[in-house]
Parts: structure tokens; C-alpha cells; sequence
């Protein structure tokens, strides 16, 4: 039976700092950190999504929690095609991820920018999520090839926003394209009521690790503000609906990460800390706690070198 981690899709959310959460006196970079990492195994680094992550960053993530906590690393928006601000380009290189010689420089700072973790044996995954416009079909899966051959050895983990992905009559050929690649499929919980909802499956594409987002239920997604998409509580039947899936999960791979991304003031936290009693519950289910340094994850490979490649493919940055 394989390890269950349960965390939230990033520790620094403005709203959940300002929700009260933290402790007064626990409230700069280094004590959010630790406060966060004594009470969860694993965390989601979102701000890499929106800039590059720094090596500085990395090491102090790495220092400041116990021995076995793991981040899962979010890749930065213009390696999945999303659009991506000028502003946050290093050494003035335009946002274009079409270009090779740009991905080849962004892929090697965005490498450097993780090593630490690394090194440190505390990198869960690198989450490649997808953009909606990001379909089936041949260059959607030569993107795939190029992504596994620049991250060769790490731990990936993929969510496909787009529900074709994991359509009746689609889906397997999808779990077969991401087994061969050694990705962990992302498994979703939304609102199943929009054409966008991609549906709750929960296939199995790599021994290592299985990875669960909670996105919270709003029927505002895709088309509200931020807080409006991912403004949702979870009551405690509804995170039982998955404790049975999550399980089986765990029968099947070494690690499970079930991480809750309905950020908006403290109900990310309130939601895993719920979660986690479920599973308590569950004898079958083996849940490392942080203050005790469970395991360390599964020993990464060497760091890979950027592949480099001629063809066209493919805010809240804070120390704590």
C-alpha cells in the first residue's frame, strides 16, 4: 500500500494569510512555511506557474521544512502554452513558447530553478497542467514526447483541462499515451454540470505516483474571477465520496497526492485537514505525518540536461 499525502495547492494564497489561518507570530515567509509544513506532508509551489522559479527559493523551501516534506512544482506558464506576461521573462526574451530557442533558455533556468529540491530529495512532482485548448490529436502528443524527454528522471504528474482527454472511447488511448511516457495522470473534482467538466477518473499511468486535485464545485468555472471559480467548501460527504478511489489509488502506486485547490480564505486547509481525518479512518491506508519525517518520496534520477530541440512545441513569487 502506497503512502497518502494530503496538502493544498499552495501555502502563500494573499487569502489564505489574511483568513487567520496562521498564527500571529507565524506569519512572515519562514514561519508560514513552517507552520504549513508541520501540519501537512506536501504542498503544490503555484507561483512557479507564474514565474520562474529562483534556485534561492528552492533551498530555503528545502531548509526551513522537515525531513520527508515534499513540494510539487508547478511548471511555468509558457511551458504548458499558456500566455505569459512579458514582465516576468528573464534576460528580455519575448513570451513566445513557439519559439526553440526561447524554450531551450526557459527550460534551463526553470531547471535550475528546482535542482535544490532535487537535490534535497524533496521534489514531489513537476505538475504540467494543461491549458483547455490543449486537445487530442498528433501535436498535442509530439508536445508530450518533447516534455518527457526534457525531464527525463523527474517525477511529472499531468492534468488535461480539456474533457476529451478523458472521453468514453478516449480515454484509454490517453492512459496508454501518458503510461508510456512514465506521467502520472491528474485525477479532477469539479462541478460536473459545465461542457468544460472534465470528468472524475482516476487511471493509473505511472507505479511512483497518483496525483488528485480538488478544485472545488463552483459553477462559475471558466468563466468567473478567480475567486468566484474556486470560491467552494467541501463537506465531509462529498471528500468521502473519494476516500474509496484514493485508496485504491494507494494499492496501486508508492505515493498519492491529494492536494486541495479551492483557494479562497482557509477552505483549502479546513478541506485536507477533513480529508486527512477520513482517511485516518481508512486502516488501509498508510498517511506519513509531517512532524514524525515519514519517508523521503521516491529518489529522483539525475538531474537531466534540457533537451535541445528545432522544432515548434510546446506575482506571487515569494520565499515562503
Amino acid at each position: 500500500m502506497g503512502e497518502i499525502r494530503v496538502g493544498t495547492c499552495s501555502w502563500t494564497d494573499r487569502a489564505l494569510v489574511g483568513s487567520g489561518w496562521y498564527p500571529v507570530g507565524r506569519r512572515d515567509a519562514e514561519g508560514r512555511l513552517r507552520h504549513y509544513a508541520e501540519r501537512f506532508p506536501v504542498v503544490e509551489v503555484d507561483a512557479s506557474y507564474y514565474a520562474l522559479p529562483g534556485e534561492r527559493n528552492s533551498r530555503l523551501w528545502a531548509e526551513r521544512t522537515p525531513d520527508g516534506f515534499v513540494f510539487d512544482v508547478k511548471a511555468f506558464s509558457l511551458l504548458t502554452g499558456h500566455p505569459t506576461r512579458q514582465a516576468v521573462m528573464p534576460h528580455g526574451l519575448p513570451a513566445e513558447h513557439r519559439d526553440p530557442a526561447v524554450l531551450d533558455a526557459v527550460w534551463d533556468r526553470f531547471t535550475a530553478g528546482i535542482e535544490p529540491l532535487r537535490e534535497a530529495g524533496r521534489l514531489g512532482s513537476v505538475l504540467f497542467q494543461f491549458p483547455p485548448w490543449f486537445r487530442p490529436g498528433p501535436r498535442a502528443e509530439a508536445f508530450l514526447g518533447e516534455c518527457a524527454e526534457r525531464t527525463e528522471g523527474w517525477p511529472l504528474a499531468v492534468e488535461f483541462r480539456h474533457p476529451s482527454w478523458w472521453e468514453p472511447g478516449r480515454g484509454e488511448a490517453t492512459q496508454a499515451l501518458l503510461t508510456r511516457y512514465g506521467m502520472a495522470a491528474v485525477a479532477v473534482d469539479m462541478t460536473q454540470t459545465l461542457p468544460s467538466s472534465v470528468p472524475p477518473v482516476t487511471p493509473v499511468t505511472s507505479p511512483r505516483l497518483s496525483v488528485v486535485r480538488f478544485h472545488g464545485r463552483s459553477t462559475a468555472w471558466g468563466t468567473g474571477s478567480k475567486e468566484d471559480r474556486f470560491r467552494y467548501a467541501y463537506d465531509e460527504e462529498e471528500l468521502a465520496e473519494w476516500v474509496p478511489r484514493v485508496r485504491r489509488l494507494a494499492e496501486r502506486t508508492e505515493q498519492v497526492h491529494v492536494l486541495f485547490n479551492n483557494c479562497c480564505g482557509d477552505a483549502a486547509v479546513r478541506a485536507a485537514e477533513a480529508m486527512t481525518r477520513l482517511l485516518d479512518d481508512a486502516p488501509a491506508a498508510r498517511l506519513p505525518r509531517a512532524r514524525s519525517a515519514p519517508d523521503a518520496p521516491p529518489t529522483p534520477g539525475p538531474r537531466p540536461t534540457p533537451a535541445r530541440s528545432s522544432s515548434s512545441s510546446s506575482s506571487r513569487r515569494a520565499a515562503g
